[in-house]
């Protein structure tokens, strides 16, 4: 009897081992991703300063998530608190302790699109999946909004992650912003504004970064262990769409936050979402209703 006592003793011994070793490597590996290069070649788009320029990036500023993480001034917010989890955007304002002051065009296309920091370090916290297909245009319209800012005094970005999160991104079960992104497709074409399919699917770039490449839903890559997962937004079993099949209901939800039947949505950027056009959202329902049930795999 006193030996299984010994065996099952040295057992435990032997498994909390290899758990501490597993932390440490994981621990070692995040790291290590953290600070590795990312190579990405990029054509810099010229600044822009005109009035219409302006205007465009104060409304993609507020209404494809910018805002969320950076404030509406730009000097950086909280916008994650919860379950040892603590997320603050930086200051990208012209103010004291602003990220972007040296930026030059470049930075800003390897940073927005591509989620990878001046000096090819890659960004552990930015939705570049949701930007990576914006036209020269819209690039060059959300800089020049965020150019003409006031400054204002701030920090840079803060990212608290509890112990199991930190070694799972080690072990890349936790993406960072330039793992989730196809760094060799081009910059999308223009398409004309309009209630079109063709300008819902470029409108919906911007549920990439929740609702994944499919937007099939799932798990929110990065987010609080209590957070659900995202809506699966094409047909097939689960799909949240068929709540919507007007316009008008998906229109209702991004103003109120609220479904039809009055119960609130728990994780949505409805900051966001009560941002945008009623053009863009018409568009963005002809497109989700527009689509087939993803292959498998």
């Amino acid at each position: 009897m006193k030996q299984w006592i010994k065996v099952a003793a040295w057992l435990v011994v032997a498994l909390a081992a290899l758990v501490a070793a597993a932390i440490i490597t994981g621990l070692q590996l995040g790291e290590r991703r953290m600070q590795r290069k990312v190579d990405v070649r990029v054509q810099p788009v010229a600044y822009r300063s005109d009035a219409q320029a302006v205007e465009r990036g104060k409304y993609l500023y507020a209404s494809r998530g910018c805002a969320e993480c950076h404030g509406d001034n730009g000097a950086g917010r909280v916008f994650v608190d919860e379950a040892g989890v603590r997320l603050k955007g930086p200051n990208i304002s012209p103010g004291a302790g602003s990220l972007v002051k040296a930026y030059q065009p470049e930075d800003w296309v390897r940073t927005i699109r591509h989620g990878v920091a001046p000096g090819g370090r890659a960004l552990m916290v930015m939705p570049s999946e949701d930007y990576n297909r914006f036209t020269d245009d819209d690039l060059a319209a959300v800089v020049a909004y965020v150019r003409s800012l006031p400054p204002v005094a701030g920090t840079g970005a803060v990212i608290e992650l509890p112990l199991p999160a930190r070694v799972l991104y080690g072990f890349g079960q936790i993406p960072d912003a330039a793992t989730r992104i196809d760094h060799s497709l081009p910059p999308a074409k223009p398409v004309p504004e309009g209630v079109t399919l063709e300008h819902g699917k470029y409108v919906a770039n911007m549920c990439l970064g929740c609702h994944g490449e499919k937007l099939a839903g799932g798990r929110i890559p990065g987010g609080p262990p209590d957070w659900p997962p995202a809506s699966r937004l094409v047909p097939g079993e689960g799909s949240v769409m068929p709540r919507y099949e007007k316009p008008e209901a998906l229109l209702a939800l991004f103003r109120s936050g609220k479904r039809a039947d009055g119960s609130a949505v728990q994780v949505m950027p409805f900051g966001t979402l009560k941002e945008i056009s009623e053009t863009d959202v018409r568009a963005l329902h002809l497109y989700l209703k527009s689509l087939p049930p993803p292959t498998k795999g």
